[in-house]
């Protein structure tokens, strides 16, 4: 979408020529002849950078930026035929991005309206950034499942198609979309995320589409939404499953339209978003209860994508708690080694909570552990419920046939070691024996899978 750009000035030749050179450049002008009407247009209207006089009747411009820079983000850039290295300091103290005196040159005025525009996205890029916080970049593991996953996602990501992310509580279902962002066409701009059960009913819409000044109670100025803020990026929908009918319905028109109108207004407003959705719900008996709307979810389910529960990738556990000992390390808790028996039981664990609540297991022991091992006394304390009998092997044909052989090799070491050595109590001399392999090559094997043996 272009941008809109007020000019707040006096003279009417320089808001008329002035106007022309920015519609010439593709650019939205909007005109105001005194600050006082320049600050109505900025409640009414999107406005992405102002161009501003200082010497004006009634409120000056110096007066007029100190009002803007507090109550919107946007940069400004002041014009004088009067002006002095005092005004210009002034200007730029008060929070003005560029000064420039009349007679104006045009080309001058559109490179400084072009570096304010730039630099207002970036400070809007580092805005959500900062509220989106560090995130993973990987998805740890190399079972079949995870394997598949990989690839799904490996093939959906540089297309613009929308995709419906399912999957339990805390399998990494929003790992998965910045995944899909990361390797898109859009990564040059941050995801923009909405947890769409953490938001009230009557906030939703804000939150969303953003609200006009007086909107309701407590809308004190123009806000943008989300959607605003996912412009040329990916939108991310967490929980979708969670939002209630009337959200729905909206969504549902924005979504296919690619327009909205903020909370208490009524001027469209056009963006190019891709979507992300997830849930942990079955959408489907959402849809038969009356929860869910039939034609949001097939307008969301372009490329459906399941993310497998842990208990159903046990074989990646030992490479998700090295993977987490290594973060919690990073941040000063300490390194950890997890005995083969200790991994042998997280791997029976039914983890209804799935890979978050491994992770918080993780760091629990990783902090209340004493000593450099955790050991599988240390694990059943903190585990508590009985584990889960561990399904039989599937026939190799079956369990690696998504792997190419380095993956499936690893996978079979991994699972067999695991296995000896729990026969063996963890003792590392004894499994060796039974094995046929020298006791050092063993340990290092070991060693290579994060496991500390006795």
């Amino acid at each position: 979408m272009p941008d809109t750009i007020l000019i707040i000035d006096d003279e009417a030749a320089i808001r008329d020529s002035l106007a022309g050179i920015l519609a010439d450049e593709g650019f939205i002008p909007l005109t105001a002849a005194s600050a006082e009407e320049g600050m109505q247009l900025l409640d009414e209207k999107d406005v992405s950078l102002v161009l501003l006089d200082i010497w004006m009747p009634g409120m000056d411009g110096l007066e007029a930026l100190k009002l803007i820079k507090q109550r919107f983000p946007l940069p400004v850039i002041m014009i004088s035929g009067h002006g002095t290295i005092e005004t210009a300091v002034q200007a730029t103290r008060s929070g003005a991005f560029d000064f420039i005196e009349k007679p104006l040159s045009y080309d001058k005025t559109i490179l400084s309206i072009k570096k304010g525009l730039q630099l207002a996205q970036l400070e809007r890029e580092n805005r959500l950034l900062r509220e989106s916080g560090p995130k993973p970049v990987d998805i740890t593991g190399s079972s079949p499942l995870v394997m598949q996953l990989r690839q799904q996602i490996e093939r959906v990501a540089p297309t613009d198609a929308w995709v419906l992310i399912r999957g339990g509580h805390g399998t990494g279902k929003e790992l998965v979309a910045q995944t899909i962002h990361r390797l898109s066409r859009r990564a040059r701009y941050p995801m923009v995320a909405v947890n769409c059960a953490a938001i009230p009913e009557e906030l939703i819409e804000s939150e969303l589409f953003g609200h006009v000044k007086g909107a309701f109670t407590g809308a004190t100025e123009n806000k943008k939404g989300k959607f605003d803020q996912a412009n040329g990026s990916t939108l991310f929908l967490d929980e979708i499953g969670d939002m209630s009918l009337r959200s729905q319905a909206k969504v549902l028109r924005i979504l296919q339209e690619q327009k909205f109108e903020r909370v208490g207004g009524s001027r469209t407003i056009e963006v190019d978003v891709r979507v992300l959705a997830a849930t942990n719900k079955n959408l489907e008996e959402e849809i038969e209860q009356g929860r869910f709307r039939a034609d949001l979810f097939y307008r969301l389910n372009v490329v459906p994508i399941m993310v497998p529960d842990l208990v159903n990738r046990r074989e990646d556990i030992p490479l998700l708690v090295a993977d987490f000992i290594n973060q919690f390390s990073r941040k000063g808790i300490g390194s950890k080694q997890f005995s083969a028996a200790a991994l042998h039981l997280l791997q029976r664990h039914a983890w209804p909570g799935n890979v978050r609540e491994l992770r918080n297991l993780v760091e629990r022991l990783a902090i209340m552990t004493p000593g450099n091992e955790v050991g599988v006394e240390d694990v059943a304390l903190f585990l508590g419920n009985a584990p889960l009998p561990l399904p039989p092997l599937q026939p190799i044909g079956q369990t690696y046939r998504h792997l190419d052989y380095k993956e499936a090799r690893r996978c079979f070491e991994s699972e067999y070691l695991l296995a000896k050595l729990e026969e063996n109590d963890g003792n590392i001399s004894k499994t060796a024996e039974q094995i046929g392999m020298e006791r050092s090559h063993l340990h290092k094997k070991v060693k290579a899978l994060g496991i500390a043996a006795k």
